[in-house]
């Protein structure tokens, strides 16, 4: 296929381009230059971050989001060295750090944009956290020193056959980060990994994490994030064996010129295959911004897929922006189901009026709507201590808001 001057300076012009980023080997028989960029496995990918043209804000994939606020993170020095943790010893869990050439690194996904590629380029060591337990434990892994300065991390999880762990990352206080976080479930493995961020104020945070999920095994992912100045997390989950099983799941709460973004994506590339994505949102606040793109792609080789995707957004206040993209590709006809929604809307009238006439407040029935929108997902991790801790932080949120 070819493609004329005309054509090529309007797909720029809408931030859709093809990489021209030097000698980069490709399967196929394309030139270096072509991307096709409307089919999202054929995305660029490298662990080197000069292999990425530099971003201008233009570029599909970061037009939405606040360049000038992570440059740093994207193009700057990185601090790649181990850092403080805390975790408590847990049966049928192991906690370590590895050098950045063990085997294991790199099987799960490569960087397709170029703030993850930095941080590839640059980690000394990654965290390795191993399940090999078949009796369901909970392990939280806390960090919370990591300070103002740029960093580059990169995190390692892996789920032996059969083996039943929820893994709870856990990241407070200040922080300059990009990272990249591998999943790894063997045969059978049944994985909850939470994505916690209450970062302090003006944290800055980039992450890519990539999931690839083997035969019959099941992984449930959430990204929470309340925390933080511009906080962007990017699941992907490759859905690579027959019979796996991913449900992804995300809250966020974004307040006052804080930009939150989630972008999304699962690859379907073996037979009966099942996903289910659910994020729910809510903004307040002059400037609050919030960004969800989803990707789903069937692929030919996944026939008897099971599928469907959506994003709700709550907007409590005037002067905020929520953007939601769903996007599905489907290359099989052999479907169970495949389907998206999205919706961004303010508070349902009716629940209020019902709330109301019962002798609540407006103020009470506003919180109590709210919270009940965000407490769905919550309720969904399966760990009391945890879920009671999310709620009691989503009702300081929604005390602020009054």
């Amino acid at each position: 296929m070819s493609t004329s001057t005309t054509d090529s300076t309007a797909a720029e012009r809408l931030g859709i381009r093809a990489h021209s980023d030097g000698p980069v080997v490709r399967a196929s028989a394309a030139p270096a230059s072509f991307v096709p960029v409307q089919t999202r496995s054929e995305r660029f990918a490298s662990v080197h971050h000069a292999d990425f043209a530099e971003v201008t804000g233009f570029e599909a994939e970061w037009k939405l989001t606040p360049v000038d606020r992570i440059r740093s993170l994207i193009d700057g020095e990185l601090d790649g060295s181990a850092y403080a943790i805390m975790y408590p010893e847990v049966e049928g869990t192991t906690v370590e750090w590895i050098p950045r050439d063990d085997p294991r690194i790199g099987t799960a996904g490569t960087p397709e944009e170029r703030a993850s590629a930095n941080a590839w380029t640059n980690f000394d060591n990654a965290l390795l956290i191993d399940v090999s337990g078949e009796v369901e434990t909970a392990l939280t892994v806390t960090r919370s020193t990591l300070g103002d300065a740029p960093r580059a991390g990169h995190t390692i999880i892996t789920a032996q056959p059969n083996s039943s762990a929820l893994v709870v990352l856990d990241s407070r206080g200040g922080a300059t980060l990009t990272e990249n976080v591998e999943i790894l479930l063997a045969e059978g493995a049944h994985l909850t990994v939470v994505s916690l961020q209450e970062w302090d104020a003006p944290a800055l945070h980039l992450a890519s994490h990539f999931a690839r999920i083997g035969r019959n095994a099941q992984l449930k992912h959430f990204v929470v994030s309340l925390g933080g100045s511009v906080v962007r997390v990017n699941p992907s989950a490759h859905l690579a064996e027959e019979g796996s099983d991913t449900e992804l799941f995300g809250v966020y709460f974004a307040d006052a010129d804080q930009h939150l973004e989630q972008r999304v994506y699962v690859h379907h590339d073996a037979p009966h295959s099942r996903s289910r994505v659910t994020y729910k949102g809510a903004l307040n606040g002059h400037g609050a911004r919030t960004v969800w793109v989803g990707d789903v792609l069937i692929a030919h080789s996944a026939p008897g897929t099971d599928s469907y995707e959506q994003n709700r957004n709550l907007v409590l206040s005037e002067g905020t922006r929520a953007d939601s993209i769903p996007n599905l590709e489907i290359e099989t006809g052999d479907i169970v189901g495949a389907g998206h929604a999205s919706a961004t809307g303010r508070f349902d009238d009716e629940h209020l009026f019902y709330l109301q006439s019962r002798g609540i407040t407006e103020e009470e029935a506003r919180r109590l709507v709210v919270l009940g929108f965000l407490s769905e997902i919550i309720q969904k991790i399966g760990e009391p201590v945890l879920e009671q801790r999310l709620l009691a932080a989503l009702e300081a949120e929604l005390r602020a808001v009054a």
